[in-house]
Parts: structure tokens; sequence; C-alpha cells
């Protein structure tokens, strides 16, 4: 039998969030993408989906802009 092929409202849907790795480099911040999060039905839990996942560093989830082209923003502050 085979499997059923079932699409997340995820893939159709904005994220709620991007998450960004963000490193310091002396008093300057280095900003970069790298993946998404949406908020669940029941308000009570985020799935997060990293395309990389960094090992030095933080993640920061952070609202996405309206107006913000789609390109990763590097050494935003």
């Amino acid at each position: 039998m085979a499997r059923e092929n079932h699409t997340t409202n995820q893939a159709t849907n904005a994220p709620d969030y991007l998450a960004w790795h963000v490193t310091q480099r002396g008093e300057k911040s280095y900003w970069n993408k790298v993946g998404a999060a949406w908020v669940h039905k029941d308000g009570k839990g985020y799935t997060l989906q990293l395309e990389t996942c960094p090992i030095n560093g933080r993640i920061v989830l952070r609202l996405p802009l309206e107006d913000a082209p789609l390109v990763d923003n590097e050494g935003r502050a």
C-alpha cells in the first residue's frame, strides 16, 4: 500500500518568525537567515525549520518585515 502524501499548511503559509544566526565580531553583529518558525494551531508552541544549524553564536527569532526583500541581510546591526 502506498503512503499518502499529506501537505501541511507550512509550505503555503508565510512564516510567523524568521530565524537568524547572529554572531558578534568586536562591536559589529552579523545576521544570517537560517530558517523560519510557524505557530501551532493551538497557539501553544512553534515549529522551527532550520536550513542550517550553526555551532556558535545565537539564534534569534524575529517577525518578518512586510517590505523586506527575500535575500539574506548580512551585516545588519
